[in-house]
């Protein structure tokens, strides 16, 4: 509607009211007062009117490599929007296929996934195509072939084959430090064992894992830290004696031994944080029945145990 008026009206009008505008400008300009931010609509119509005369005589609110810039800007909107469709996706199922082959065969990059995909199933993708449908949360530094599989990785295949283990701190109510042992299946996340000991040792420790651990195990390896309870004897004796090979975990690396580390918060926030234990019997006692509960409740996250 106010374009319609603009238009009827007379020259001399026009004229005057641009004069009367410019001087509202200038009086702007020399109050040095700063405009408001444009919103996309308002940029819009600038640029828009500027086709029909010399822009840059009149230009005051912004200088000329802004009015350029937003230009160029609405060019890659219009050509962003010319351009949209392109090559269609591909389908569903090939798409599940390419994220399942890399979740399951992390050490093969994007060419190995293509040829496996070209020569055994008969589906010709391109290695970037495979890129495109990348899993996001294996990152861009997985695309690439590796040459061995990652600790988390092997940890998840052998989960039901790992025993870990380790140490936490209670203070009883007269202030005595007493040290709780905790033996932990990965696989199904049960607690195997666990006692209490205010002078732990490598001989007492090697007798807590030989109550933990069942005659004719599946267990293939245990993970603990680099404590010096764990001595090379220890280990010695666990790989002749229960056929374990012992991973031991970085230095002032916790996250290499994780899910001890969570059940270790686990017994802290659920137990140990609602109550100050009298002495080593009643904190062996409520570990006990606590420990009972918390096997009751857990269930297997990483799949069934292979017999």
């Amino acid at each position: 509607m106010q374009l319609a008026k603009t238009i009827v009206r007379s020259r001399t009008a026009l004229g005057a009211e641009v004069l009367f505008l410019r001087k509202q400008l200038a009086y702007h300009e020399e109050r040095e007062i700063r405009p408001r931010r444009l919103t996309d609509a308002a940029r819009l119509s600038l640029v828009f009117w500027c086709r029909f005369f010399d822009w840059k005589e009149s230009l005051t609110i912004v200088t000329t490599d802004t009015f350029l810039r937003w230009h160029r800007k609405g060019f890659k909107v219009y050509w962003r929007w010319k351009s949209r469709g392109g090559r269609p996706a591909l389908p569903k199922e090939i798409r599940q296929l390419i994220d399942r082959m890399v979740k399951e065969n992390v050490t093969r990059g994007e060419e190995r996934i293509a040829d496996e995909l070209s020569l055994k199933l008969g589906i010709y993708v391109s290695p970037r195509t495979v890129r495109k449908y990348w899993p996001k949360q294996l990152g861009d530094r997985r695309r690439r072939q590796t040459s061995s599989q990652h600790w988390r990785t092997f940890l998840k295949n052998h989960a039901h084959e790992i025993v870990a283990c380790g140490f936490l701190v209670a203070v009883t109510v007269r202030f005595r430090v007493l040290f709780v042992f905790l033996v932990m299946e990965v696989g199904s996340r049960r607690i195997l064992h666990s006692n209490v000991t205010a002078h732990p040792t490598s001989e007492w420790t090697l007798q807590q894992l030989r109550e933990a651990i069942p005659g004719g195990h599946d267990y293939l390896f245990l993970i603990h830290d680099r404590d010096s309870i764990f001595s090379s004897d220890l280990d010695e004796e666990l790989k002749s004696s229960f056929g374990l090979r012992v991973l031991r975990t970085s230095v002032r690396a916790p996250k290499a031994n994780a899910y001890c580390e969570r059940l270790i918060g686990t017994v802290r926030r659920e137990c140990l944080d609602f109550m100050i234990p009298l002495n080593e019997p009643h904190l062996r006692k409520t570990l006990r029945f606590w420990v009972a509960h918390y096997n009751i409740r857990t269930t297997p996250q990483l799949g069934p145990r292979n017999s």
